[in-house]
């Protein structure tokens, strides 16, 4: 199987990944394409690694570090592009990376440590720091609704260690709407069986209908909300929980859903079409180069489709 074949399935993550990276559709379309013509000049570059999509995501990585690869600064037309750009710039450049490989691409920490070439403890430090600094710019209200005391105090302290504030502890359906409506916060922390035998399922329904926050579902009956109508947009957790898996969720999903949200979906929804300028914005940054790979860039480029992807949900593609 060609190397071509064997990365193309890839291609539409790594685009995904760019953009999110760089906070440009532009710029992370042009990166991409220096990885491509840079495999198209020379193949012995692709690297040995545990898979193709580890390799693939290595050589970018290094090319992106790299001074030899020069690409302009986009002045960007979109103000969402504009937003994520200036967001994603204070968060250090590997604690970025590292919390984007892990928390949009779902590499296994194992991988994006291979990705990065680091070690697994130092991944877990980059996004513990990636965590704390994306909190920082989107410190919020965030309301909980859980009926176990211990369980409830254990979640009020992560969030809490993120410089949020919590706005309140609801244990059954009926607190959990009050309380939204007497505080107004920006994200929901919610269990789904709660202690009168409410549902934290419906409690959040309600709370949907007048607001759209982000919501995380942290519970020991997952089977409950992957049945019937799931609110959108939600997370996951499984009890017994990982603390460091759930900081770095509620900070993904705050970041994503503030005024990066755009930055988070729009980049994915971006479709190409048949002329390549308009399909792929990076292909202006090839202007100079030879014309066979420009035309073997472009193509591969617009073959890929680009996936939006849930913490929730399998990915969705749009051609």
């Amino acid at each position: 199987m060609s190397l071509s074949t064997r990365i193309a399935p890839f291609l539409p993550y790594l685009r995904r990944y760019s953009r999110a990276l760089t906070g440009s559709q532009t710029s992370g379309d042009a990166y991409v394409a220096a990885v491509l013509e840079a495999l198209i000049s020379d193949m012995s570059i692709f690297p040995e690694a545990s898979s193709d999509r580890v390799a693939l995501f290595q050589l970018y990585t290094k090319l992106f570090g790299s001074s030899s690869v020069l690409i302009p600064e986009p002045v960007s037309p979109f103000a969402w592009e504009k937003r994520a750009s200036i967001n994603l710039a204070s968060v250090s450049p590997l604690a970025r990376q590292a919390f984007l490989l892990v928390s949009v691409e779902g590499f296994r920490t194992s991988e994006a440590a291979e990705v990065l070439g680091t070690s697994e403890s130092g991944m877990a430090q980059l996004i513990e720091r990636a965590s704390e600094e994306i909190s920082r710019q989107v410190a919020t209200d965030i309301m909980i609704i859980e009926d176990e005391p211990l369980i409830a105090i254990d979640i009020e302290q992560m969030v809490e260690s993120l410089g949020h504030r919590v706005t309140g502890i609801a244990r059954t359906r009926d607190e959990a709407v009050a309380l939204f409506n007497a505080t107004q916060p920006s994200m929901v922390l919610a269990d789904i069986q709660l202690a009168d035998g409410s549902s934290g399922i419906d409690a959040v329904n309600e709370i949907l209908r007048s607001a759209a926050i982000p919501v995380i579902f942290i519970t020991a009956f997952p089977e409950r909300l992957l049945t019937g109508e799931r609110p959108e947009p939600t997370f996951l957790v499984t009890k017994p929980f990982n603390p460091d898996m759930v900081k770095a969720l509620i900070s993904q999903a705050l970041f994503f859903n503030e005024s990066t949200q755009a930055a988070a979906w729009g980049f994915a929804a971006h479709a190409c079409t048949a002329s390549s300028s308009r399909a792929f914005p990076g292909a202006a940054f090839l202007i100079g180069r030879s014309s066979r790979h420009r035309r073997n860039i472009i193509t591969m480029m617009e073959r890929t489709r680009l996936c939006l992807v849930n913490a929730s949900a399998a990915p969705y593609c749009s051609e």
